[in-house]
């Protein structure tokens, strides 16, 4: 009886199983993975074009187009407006017949890019220009080029048919430049059934080419908390030909000048010291050396200096940093102005207080007619995710397969990103830009002249894919 039944079962079970949960389970065929970096160089090159400058965002148009491509590949997607002409573009590959937030990973990148001015380039910012193996443009880098990949990523699984063990959400946020009423912390507080999850990779890390090959993986686990501080100076205004002791522009130049070279001390935590403990082992023996000395207390101080002097990048993971970024005073050239300001911008580390900060500041200009005004825009501090996750595990694996001999190390980020947000929410969040980069192009972030190199985009691309397909695919 059984065995004259069990075709007729079968088959009613197939008949009710879900198409996606039939496709799901047939073997998955490996992408093309050079086609399809080939593909994404030229939806970064697009995106580069459609100029999404913040302000004023205008990401909507960005929107369309990631949306465009993602119907194109059959993944359920949809565009929300956030604010007039500003959109983000949510798309979703299940791994079962319910979206299951418990286990899901978000593929997170921005559309937005700071602003430039275009006479400091050397090629049209907004013309995606190809020059001696670089792809030039606002954005390339910062953070269309990860957006690339992301889209690349899910595409290559959708493709491949893969068979995923967990949910695999695309989303592509705004005005994440200016952590503004746009941005994810709006995404989330609205949306958040539509993105929830419990890992994120995100920009923020980085993999760092010295002498020619890559010497480490940096998976930020922790970032900097972003505050500004307008520092406002006052006196009487009148002609300039009768000079007065209470100019405010004086006054307000010797307060910058002040806290422009303050240094906060060293304070580094547990990401930063893990960070330098393992990058130890692959730097030459004098850095090495100073690096290890960070955990001895009676040599500390001086290896924080001496790091600190070796690395811009590692004299902000290692304290509280001060960037002047904006002055403004006088309405002619004759006049003395009433009042004259300035911006500061502030990374604190997590955990530190900006109020205690701002007292230290009083201190240090001791200036009646210098005040300080905290900006509206302050950032959070969010938790650092955990060294010890099963995703942060995966990607240590999957690097040391992509770039035998490099080391996995994990990042305290010194700028902002989605990611805090994220970590509010109790995501396991962890950024990394697969791109292997030089100190050099590194550092063109939010600068002149930003620019990526196509072999590096083509090898993040994959290694971002390898990651991701470790990582969701049914084992």
């Amino acid at each position: 009886m059984f065995r004259r039944s069990f075709p007729m079962i079968l088959a009613f079970v197939c008949a009710i199983l879900p198409a996606g949960n039939a496709r799901a389970q047939a073997p998955a065929a490996q992408p093309d993975l050079t086609m399809l970096a080939g593909e994404a160089q030229g939806w970064l090159a697009d995106l580069i074009r459609i100029n999404t400058t913040n302000p004023p965002g205008n990401e909507l148009a960005a929107a369309k187009y990631v949306a465009g491509i993602l119907q194109k590949e059959g993944i359920p997607n949809e565009v929300l407006e956030v604010a007039p002409g500003r959109g983000v573009v949510v798309g979703r590959l299940q791994a079962g017949p319910l979206p299951d937030a418990a286990n899901a990973l978000l593929l997170d990148a921005h559309l937005d890019v700071v602003g430039v001015d275009a006479s400091k380039w050397t090629v049209d910012p907004f013309a995606a220009v190809v020059r001696d193996g670089f792809l030039y443009g606002r954005g390339s880098i910062d953070d269309k080029g990860m957006l690339a990949a992301n889209l690349a990523t899910i595409v290559a699984l959708k493709r491949s048919a893969a068979r995923l063990g967990r949910d695999v959400i695309f989303l592509a946020t705004a005005d994440e430049e200016q952590i503004g009423a746009a941005s994810i912390k709006f995404v989330i507080e609205k949306y958040w059934d539509k993105i929830a999850c419990a890992y994120a990779i995100n920009e923020g890390g980085r993999v760092l080419v010295k002498d020619g090959k890559v010497q480490y993986i940096g998976i930020q686990a922790s970032e900097k908390v972003p505050y500004n501080i307008t520092v406002t100076a006052t006196g009487a205004s009148g002609h300039a030909s009768v000079p007065r002791p209470d100019n405010p522009v004086v006054h307000l130049a010797a307060a910058i000048a002040k806290l422009g070279t303050y240094q906060a001390p060293a304070q580094p935590n547990t990401v930063t010291r893990r960070f330098f403990e393992q990058l130890a082992k692959v730097e030459d023996d004098e850095i090495g050396k100073w690096m290890r000395a960070l955990e001895q207390p009676e040599r500390s101080d001086l290896a924080a200096k001496h790091l600190s002097e070796q690395s811009p990048v590692w004299n902000s993971m290692l304290r509280d940093t001060i960037a002047p970024t904006m002055l403004l005073a006088g309405v002619r050239q004759n006049v003395v102005p009433s009042e004259a300001t300035a911006n500061l911008n502030i990374r604190l580390l997590p955990g530190h207080s900006i109020d205690e900060l701002i007292l230290q500041f009083g201190k240090i200009v001791n200036d009646p007619q210098i005040r300080f005004q905290l900006a509206p825009d302050s950032g959070e501090n969010a938790p650092p995710s955990n060294l010890d996750s099963a995703f942060y595990k995966s990607i240590e694996r999957v690097s040391a397969q992509e770039f035998p001999g490099a080391i996995t190390l994990p990042l305290l980020g010194t700028g902002a990103t989605d990611s805090a947000q994220l970590r509010l929410h109790k995501v396991q969040a962890y950024g990394l830009v697969p791109f292997p980069l030089t100190e050099a192009d590194d550092l063109r972030w939010h600068g002149d002249d930003e620019r990526i190199p196509l072999d590096s985009f083509r090898k993040g691309v994959a290694f971002l894919y390898h990651i991701v397909s470790d990582f969701a695919s049914a084992k």
